[in-house]
């Protein structure tokens, strides 16, 4: 257990490294979102069917909305280290194996938490406020990030299975219109029938709602928790052993 611990660790480092080295790029990640939320609350806002103060509507949207597009930067990750090689030669090497995918699932998680402090901060600064308590907060953070590792297994498994950098951009042209196929921007009450059943059913939508409800704020309906955690750990039973199982077949 040590042993895999340390490779672990080694291989998470290696990750933070590289933000050193392209801090360009860790900096993109932090601001679009950022630039999502501002574009959705002043120039586009307004959300059809929402009660009370957009804002307060957005966030959590936002917040959950950040976490599923976090699939992206997981899948061109892996599929640059699978194309150049590098993956292989670790594989080569006396590591335990599987502390690549931890490595990279550890950086993918810290990097999302530092995504949801700053898109909270700038919220904040705009005047939202969470209304839901600290046990609400946490809860409803605690609940962003599960949906986050569940999207990064999934992102993993997908990027395995691609092998190149060019393939994600099939992937990238599914998870935007899946992304916004969910009640992030408006209330599915104010969608066609058929149309708000599919947002409601959509795991983002689940997630969202429950965390606006534990944040206290409009569009959050009791109940929507055990969903929210539902899902995701239906994606992960299905996605994290698919994933071990396909890096598993890698040519050594």
């Amino acid at each position: 257990m040590t042993y895999a611990l340390t490779d672990s660790w080694t291989m998470t480092r290696r990750e933070l490294a590289r933000w050193g080295r392209q801090p360009v790029a860790v900096v993109v990640n932090l601001v679009f979102p950022v630039m999502l939320l501002l574009m959705f609350g002043y120039l586009v806002g307004g959300g059809r069917g929402v009660s009370g103060d957009y804002l307060d509507f957005l966030v959590p949207g936002m917040l959950a909305l950040t976490m599923a597009f976090g699939l992206e930067g997981t899948m061109i990750a892996v599929t640059r280290d699978l194309d150049k090689g590098v993956i292989d030669r670790f594989r080569s090497m006396p590591m335990a194996n599987g502390a690549v995918l931890v490595g990279r699932s550890a950086a993918d998680m810290l990097q999302s938490v530092l995504g949801l402090a700053a898109l909270l901060a700038v919220a904040a600064a705009l005047g939202w406020r969470a209304q839901g308590g600290p046990a609400g907060f946490l809860g409803a953070v605690g609940l962003l990030l599960l949906f986050r590792f569940a999207m990064l297994w999934i992102g993993i498994h997908l990027a395995l299975v691609a092998g190149k950098p060019e393939l994600v951009q099939a992937v990238q042209i599914l998870v935007w219109p899946v992304g916004f196929l969910s009640n992030a921007f408006a209330a599915p009450e104010s969608m066609p029938d058929w149309l708000g059943m599919v947002v409601e059913w959509n795991p983002l939508s689940r997630t969202a709602t429950a965390v606006r409800d534990l944040f206290g704020g409009p569009g959050g309906e009791p109940g929507h928790v055990g969903a929210a955690v539902v899902w995701p750990l239906v994606l992960l039973a299905v996605f994290f052993p698919l994933a071990v199982r396909r890096f598993a077949r890698l040519s050594r």
